[in-house]
């Protein structure tokens, strides 16, 4: 009895005792900041989908474009998946409220992306059951890690800046109406969550070794090797879509460094052009070459080598991430425009 009493409190009474420098205030206004904005901007799912089929019809492909998007899909549907249960566990276990607030508004923006993917992925035909060995490894990964830092790192920064990408490409390429406009839904959300990661990391992240530094990273690797062995696995599903996986690979990487460069700068780590991007770029010059190198094994190699030594890489630029957050979408607070597109 004496030992249920003095059981650890599952609440964390002193939440409001936290001392904060006036950087870390500000990045906690900003995460605070990204609850109001889930709030203002959330939509609904079930209604937006019917929208758009109303306006553009039920979703008709030839076999193989379906499959080509079902294969790529599948990643996003399970992703959005394992985004939910993440974003359901750091919600539990991360104590400052607005992190904890922020946090809180990407549990109900991945339930949403995982039903309305389900729900347009059936209008296809047959939901994928199951992922490939790469992505599957990859999430559970992250699904498994007990380390905070790992998790957001892993999904806010990596798997949700991957994403993003994923759903630009696709809005641009347009293999299929419906699809295409659903996109902008999606990255306005992804955007929120990426810059959840942005915010929080650094500050688990700055009382570090530079041994468990090195442990974060290295385990940034690892997803990122999964990430790049995906991406080789649906290459032809791209190239059937008429989407370059170079053109994938380099928006990518430009988001990539972006979200780096705005993470990890406050605690000195020049991270955008370090081991991680530049294993990153080795590898989309050997599994991805560029017009210039494809068939030219040693000009692939020469163009790893300068990859390797962080040569040629592109400027860090903030509209990477900024393009996502300018799309008009229909939110569940705007019933007025949301009746006008349902009459039309």
């Amino acid at each position: 009895m004496r030992s249920f009493l003095r059981g650890k409190d599952q609440l964390a009474y002193d939440m409001f005792d936290m001392e904060r420098s006036a950087m870390e205030a500000k990045r906690f206004n900003k995460c605070e900041n990204i609850y109001h904005q889930g709030q203002k901007l959330a939509w609904n799912g079930k209604e937006i989908l019917d929208m758009l089929v109303a306006e553009h019809g039920k979703p008709q492909l030839d076999v193989e474009t379906r499959h080509a998007l079902q294969r790529v899909f599948a990643i996003i549907l399970w992703g959005e998946l394992a985004a939910w249960k993440i974003s359901a566990q750091l919600a539990d276990r991360l104590e400052p409220l607005e992190a904890k607030m922020a946090v809180t508004s990407q549990v109900h923006d991945e339930a949403r992306h995982f039903y309305v993917m389900h729900d347009y992925l059936s209008l296809l035909g047959d939901v994928p059951k199951t992922l490939d060995y790469a992505p599957r490894k990859l999430l559970d990964m992250i699904l498994r890690a007990d380390n905070l830092a790992y998790k957001i790192l892993g999904m806010q920064l990596m798997v949700e800046t991957l994403a993003l990408t994923i759903f630009q490409t696709i809005r641009l390429a347009k293999p299929e109406p419906v699809l295409a406009e659903l996109m902008k839904y999606y990255e306005r959300d992804e955007a929120r969550h990426v810059g959840l990661g942005m915010q929080y990391l650094p500050m688990l992240m700055k009382d570090m070794s530079k041994l468990e530094i090195a442990r974060l990273f290295s385990f940034q690797t690892r997803i990122l090797a999964f990430s790049m062995w995906e991406m080789k696995a649906i290459e032809k599903d791209f190239q059937h879509l008429g989407i370059d996986a170079r053109e994938v690979l380099e928006r990518g990487r430009a988001k990539q460094m972006t979200v780096m460069k705005q993470t990890f700068e406050s605690l000195g780590l020049d991270a955008e052009r370090g081991p991680v991007i530049a294993l990153f770029s080795v590898a989309g010059e050997l599994l991805f070459p560029s017009a210039e190198t494809r068939g030219d094994r040693q000009a692939q190699w020469r163009a790893a080598w300068r990859a390797l030594r962080n040569e040629d890489l592109p400027e860090v630029n903030e509209a990477e991430l900024e393009v996502h957050e300018k799309h008009e979408i229909i939110t569940a607070n705007t019933p007025r425009v949301r009746e006008k597109h349902l009459a039309s």
